[in-house]
C-alpha cells in the first residue's frame, strides 16, 4: 500500500534530508559534487513551502518513508501541473511503489500534464513512458526539446477512451 502525505513546513528538515539522497542518484547524470561541508544541498527546497504554486508529499509504504513528490501546478496555457521532482529510495525501487505514488499523484490533480525527465537519464524515462502510458490508456503525447530531454503530455481532466 502507499499513502501520500501533505509536507508541512515544521518537515522542512526531514525533506531536505531526503533531497541529500535525490541529489546523490543524480550526481553521476548531472555531474553533481557534494561542497565544502559534504553536503549537496538544494537551494530551491524553501521554494516549496513559499510559494502556492507547489505541492511538496511524502511517499509511504506501510507507514515507512519511501520517498517524495513535489506537484507545481503551473500557469501555463498548455498544461497546468507538472512534476517538479520526484524520488523513491533506491530500497524501494523495482516494486511498483513509485506507479502507484505517481498514480495517486496524477488522481489528485486533474488537468493537463507535463512530465520531464533529463536527457540521459533513461531509467526515469521509461519509467514515466510506461506509467503514462497504462495511465492514459496510451492517450499522451511524447517529444525531446532542444536539450534532448523527454517530455511527456497527457490529460486527465476528462475521462479516457478504452483502446
Amino acid at each position: 500500500m502507499v499513502e501520500l502525505r501533505i509536507v508541512t513546513k515544521d518537515q522542512l528538515e526531514v525533506l531536505g534530508n531526503l533531497f541529500e539522497y535525490y541529489v546523490y542518484e543524480f550526481s553521476p547524470i548531472l555531474q553533481i559534487d557534494v561542497s565544502k561541508n559534504g553536503k549537496y544541498g538544494f537551494t530551491k527546497i524553501h521554494d516549496y513551502f513559499t510559494y502556492d504554486r507547489y505541492h511538496p508529499y511524502f511517499i509511504l509504504s506501510e507507514e515507512k518513508l519511501i520517498g517524495f513528490c513535489i506537484v507545481e501546478k503551473v500557469s501555463d496555457q498548455e498544461f497546468d501541473y507538472r512534476i517538479d521532482q520526484f524520488f523513491i529510495l533506491k530500497k524501494y525501487g523495482n516494486r511498483g511503489l513509485g506507479s502507484k505514488a505517481a498514480t495517486k499523484i496524477f488522481d489528485l490533480f486533474k488537468g493537463k500534464w507535463q512530465i520531464t525527465q533529463t536527457e540521459t537519464n533513461y531509467r526515469a524515462q521509461a519509467f514515466w513512458r510506461k506509467l503514462i502510458k497504462e495511465y492514459s490508456n496510451n492517450q499522451f503525447s511524447e517529444f525531446y526539446d532542444s536539450n534532448r530531454r523527454s517530455i511527456q503530455t497527457f490529460s486527465n481532466d476528462k475521462p479516457q477512451k478504452m483502446l
